[in-house]
């Protein structure tokens, strides 16, 4: 087990350290992890059998997490966790009854209409979620690295490669010089390699991770900056990016949707187009130094 560190003052200190730390923790500690980073509102007021069974393992595993960070038990850390989510409003609201519908729909459908109105109350709840929790700091940085992007370079395959698709259509239909890296015939290093420093890599994955999608961020790194739509900011695709823009879908029966990742595609594309479209300060009239009349 790692060594034990100082308890973390504050819930975001917590996160932070648990990002830091995450590789140097054992396979258990590290479902624990990804549990807290994903599933906040669990671990703030879920049992310690009912976070167990969802991280999958022990509660004794739980209780070690906690005092390799620092705390003296379990508890005390799911209080630093329930409070830093009171207090910074992050609404236990969205992300809790997103984590209640997906935990509630079981058995059969009665029928088609059933089966349309959990897929669409799933998307809703993910939409909300995506509104509320996507910071506007990140959502303008990323705007704002596509706009000053000399080609922007968009990655996504298997389930992501709708989103990435209909991105790069999107970024093209705005202006702006954009490569879909589709790996046909296993060419996905060859498509990237004109990158330049100028130049932006868009991947988009969601677990299970593509070792495509990796291994085109892999190769990215150092070259140009690196942005990242996927669902964990310790995810193999996050760990790599310079940015990341973090989308929790939908998960009805078992499939998971993407109305969230196009909302956030829409988003981007269109954010950057209205940038492209703003006049610069050469283009304003300048100010006449007489007095009006």
């Amino acid at each position: 087990m790692p060594e034990s560190k100082e308890q973390p003052h504050d819930f975001e200190e917590f996160l932070e350290a648990i990002r830091e730390r995450h590789d140097e923790l054992s396979d258990r500690l590290q479902r624990i992890a990804r549990h807290i980073l994903d599933e906040p509102h669990d671990i703030a007021f879920e049992t310690l059998a009912v976070i167990a069974e969802r991280s999958n393992v022990q509660p004794s595993a739980i209780v070690r997490f906690a005092q390799a960070f620092g705390f003296s038990g379990a508890s005390p850390m799911q209080r630093l966790v329930r409070e830093g989510l009171l207090r910074e409003d992050r609404s236990v609201g969205y992300a809790e009854r997103i984590r209640q519908h997906r935990y509630a729909v079981s058995g059969e459908p009665e029928g088609p209409r059933q089966l349309l109105s959990e897929f669409v109350q799933g998307n809703i709840l993910a939409l909300e979620n995506l509104n509320h929790a996507l910071g506007s700091r990140e959502l303008s940085e990323a705007i704002e690295m596509l706009h000053y992007a000399e080609t922007v370079f968009v990655a996504g395959f298997r389930r992501s490669f709708p989103v990435a698709t209909y991105l790069a259509y999107m970024l093209g239909q705005a202006g702006k010089r954009t490569v879909l890296v589709d790996g046909l015939a296993g060419l996905q290093i060859q498509q990237v390699g004109g990158l330049r420093a100028g130049d932006v890599m868009l991947a988009i994955s969601f677990a299970p991770y593509s070792h495509e999608t990796l291994s085109l961020v892999e190769a990215a790194k150092g070259q140009c900056p690196v942005v990242a739509i996927t669902d964990s900011v310790i995810g193999p695709i996050a760990k790599e990016a310079d940015l990341i823009l973090q989308v929790r879908e939908s998960e009805v029966r078992g499939f998971r949707s993407l109305a969230a990742s196009m909302c956030l595609a829409q988003s981007l594309a269109i954010g950057m187009a209205a940038l492209r479209d703003e006049p610069s300060a050469a283009d304003q009239p300048a100010k006449s130094s007489e007095p009006s009349i």
